[in-house]
């Protein structure tokens, strides 16, 4: 959280929102996941892209009550934690305290430089804040089966994630939208809709252009796999991420590989039809 009156620049994804509850689902676990298949690459690293990563998360639905007050009081303390200890100590960096705490998940030893950022960023509390805050996330889900999260049930996360997903996306074709800000995207409270001959509600052409605000809960429907990844313009990551998508479906066809990445592109077809050429040239498909 920042003040209103900063400008953040080209490179930082901001959120318009104040709510703590959504800075904690943000903060969650369970946004991390599905950003991190939903997202592109540079290189080896994940890259955040709002139009993929945000636009289509589907957020639970979460009415006023105790579970969005504690959500939001752990996304506030998380938020606290952190600027204390940087506060403190101004050498710590979130690179160098979100290393040492996935270091801390996974048991491994620390150096004695990660023991000085573990003591000086109480990363243990941290560790408990973000656990707790999944918890109460995924409770808002209704998928507390699911807790922990961990390598096992993270695909069972990511496909529930994307069912929802659809949910979200036919009931805002419906006329149904769940207004992330609804007192700055829809300040008159009105779902609006207008009626086909057959009866069916379909959204006026004033809900569309809500629809299509920054802030919202979800844009369109993505598929099983996360579709619509930003295609790399070096070959070494084009060959990456085409081996990624043929470990989760080894029978797709170049055309079919190439719609993860937008529309119709012949050149990008050619492009990975010889790459998987090459791949199976060298037996790693």
């Amino acid at each position: 959280m920042v003040e209103s009156g900063t400008l953040p620049e080209h490179g930082i994804v901001a959120f318009g929102i104040d709510c703590f509850a959504a800075y904690g689902i943000l903060s969650s676990n369970i946004h991390v996941i599905w950003a991190l298949r939903s997202g592109g690459l540079l290189g080896p690293t994940p890259r955040y892209n709002k139009t993929r990563c945000f636009e289509t998360f589907p957020f639970p639905s979460l009415e006023e009550g105790l579970l969005k007050q504690r959500i939001g009081d752990l996304g506030e303390r998380l938020d606290a934690h952190r600027k204390r200890q940087q506060e403190l100590h101004p050498s710590l960096t979130l690179t160098g305290i979100y290393n040492v705490l996935e270091k801390l998940r996974a048991n491994e030893p620390l150096t004695a430089k990660e023991k000085t950022i573990h003591d000086q960023g109480l990363i243990t509390l941290l560790q408990q804040l973000h656990d707790d805050l999944d918890a109460a996330v995924l409770e808002a889900y209704g998928w507390s089966d699911l807790h922990p999260l961990n390598s096992t049930n993270e695909p069972e996360l990511l496909t529930r994630l994307v069912a929802l997903n659809h949910t979200r996306a036919a009931e805002e074709k419906s006329g149904l939208i769940r207004w992330l800000r609804p007192e700055y995207q829809n300040p008159t409270q009105q779902q609006d809709t207008q009626t086909t001959l057959a009866g069916t509600d379909i959204p006026s052409s004033k809900s569309k252009i809500k629809n299509q605000q920054l802030v919202r809960r979800s844009l369109g429907e993505v598929g099983s796999s996360i579709v619509n990844q930003s295609w790399p313009e070096k070959l070494p990551e084009q060959v990456t991420l085409v081996r990624q998508l043929l470990t989760t479906n080894p029978t797709a066809t170049s055309e079919e590989l190439s719609n993860h990445f937008g529309r119709k592109n012949q050149k990008r077809v050619e492009q990975i039809e010889g790459i998987i050429e090459t791949l199976k040239g060298l037996g790693q498909v």
